[in-house]
């Protein structure tokens, strides 16, 4: 749900097999889309990626709702979508209910006809609960249709090794470090410090370099129209890609390329000093660098990159009988308090504002972070974004031959401003196929 290498391997389609399918998209079967009635049961199937926890969620709903039977599928988070684009274009074998991953959302936007709309549910009764930005994302661009209701999110923060920080004579109180870094310039300063006084990177890659302006960035790679937008003055891309030039020549970024086994023995060894993170790889870090309990901690990124990194949405696709049922489960599995139980379950960050006022949520401490209470750091971090991304549906492929040109710079030392213009050479092959 989270990688970026599982994501890039996803088969980015274009809008065809939808358009073929859409055909027939106005002319639905006039099938019951209401309640059940008598003692029938009505059965949803429900389509999720990842650890979410939902199923022992949708057991409690059961209990509460004694007509209404959930099948929970789990897949991996390619598997889940291109089994569902599958579906949804043939028109037939999709579930009541689907999990959407924030960066394929606007694949599956392109057909919003195969899906219901929230709003005709009643979703609008319960908009004002959930973050502004979070919501708007689950629209089309006109706001009149909501393809999905907002769950989890990853806002991102500055996670840091206290050791390194200290070695380099650098505070390693959170507050301190939010004072201190509070600013591109400041980071980049952090980072010389960290580079001269114990020889280890700042930042563990040069991809992590290059998202620090890019996740927060308003337009990308590409706008709604599906024009490319690189060679734009002024674009965010290109602003990001020299950020990460600039952060590599200055000797301050790592090789580490997150996932890898060689990337989880430097968090456990303490071998870079920061990580630019969302609020779930904190689950990650709790789980798997054991060697590092009480030696990281978490501080608010400069507010130039504060941005989003995942999250999802969940969506009742229109092939379902039953939308009312499955809208009726979906707003109750979305609530704040069922919120909650996925963040102290299954570390799944709330988009509903008033989960960041309850005090499970705000005395939550961690003790692999040596008993700081992180997630009001992630909270604020959630509460400073500003806007959603477009990301469009060769956002990966287009992202991929960016990211491959910072990695030539890094690895062979190329010329930064050749391999920029190769890869825009690139991304415009990928949109004219």
């Amino acid at each position: 749900m989270k990688s970026l290498k599982k994501l890039a391997a996803i088969g980015l389609s274009t809008a065809l097999a939808f358009s073929l399918a859409a055909c027939n998209g106005n002319e639905k079967a006039s099938t019951d889309k209401g309640e059940s009635s008598g003692d029938k049961k009505v059965t949803l199937n429900f389509w999720a990626f990842g650890a979410t926890g939902y199923e022992d969620l949708a057991k409690a709903y059961e209990k509460e709702n004694p007509g209404v039977k959930i099948k929970v599928r789990s897949a991996e988070t390619a598997e889940h979508h291109d089994a569902l684009f599958t579906a949804l274009s043939a028109g037939s074998g999709a579930p009541d209910i689907t999990m959407l991953e924030i960066d394929q959302l606007d694949r599956f936007k392109a057909a919003q006809d195969r899906f219901e709309n929230l709003y005709d549910l009643g979703a609008k009764d319960i908009k004002d609960q959930y973050l502004d930005w979070k919501w708007k994302t689950g629209e089309n661009d006109k706001g009149d249709f909501l393809i999905g209701l907002p769950t989890d999110i990853g806002p991102k923060a500055l996670y840091y090794r206290t050791d390194v920080f200290e070695a380099a004579g650098l505070p390693t109180d959170p507050e301190e470090v939010t004072a201190l870094i509070n600013s591109p310039t400041t980071f980049e300063e952090a980072g010389l410090k960290v580079k001269e006084k114990t020889g280890k990177p700042f930042v563990d890659s040069i991809e992590m370099a290059f998202r620090a302006y890019l996740d927060g960035a308003k337009e990308t790679f590409l706008n709604p129209k599906g024009e490319l937008l690189l060679e734009k003055d002024g674009n965010s891309v290109k602003k990001a890609y020299d950020y990460a030039v600039k952060l590599n020549k200055l000797g301050v970024v790592g090789k580490f390329e997150m996932w890898s086994p060689e990337w989880a023995n430097a968090v456990n060894k303490g071998e870079f000093a920061a990580e630019l993170g969302a609020g779930w790889l904190k689950g990650w870090m709790e789980g798997n660098a054991k060697e590092a309990v009480g030696k990281w901690k978490v501080a608010t990124l400069p507010s130039e990159f504060a941005a989003n990194w995942g999250g999802s949405f969940i969506a009742i696709p229109s092939e379902t009988k039953h939308a009312k049922e499955a809208y009726k489960f979906a707003a109750w599995l979305i609530s704040p308090d069922n919120q909650l139980k996925s963040f102290q379950d299954k570390g799944l960050f709330p988009s509903a504002q008033s989960v960041y006022e309850m005090d499970a949520f705000k005395s939550n401490q961690d003790a692999f972070f040596g008993g700081q209470a992180t997630a009001p750091v992630f909270a604020k971090a959630a509460q400073d974004i500003n806007g959603a991304v477009y990301k469009g549906e060769k956002y990966f492929p287009i992202y991929s031959e960016v990211l491959n040109a910072l990695k030539n710079v890094q690895n062979k030392g190329t010329d930064p401003e050749k391999e920029w213009k190769d890869a825009v050479k690139r991304a415009e092959g990928l949109l004219s196929r």
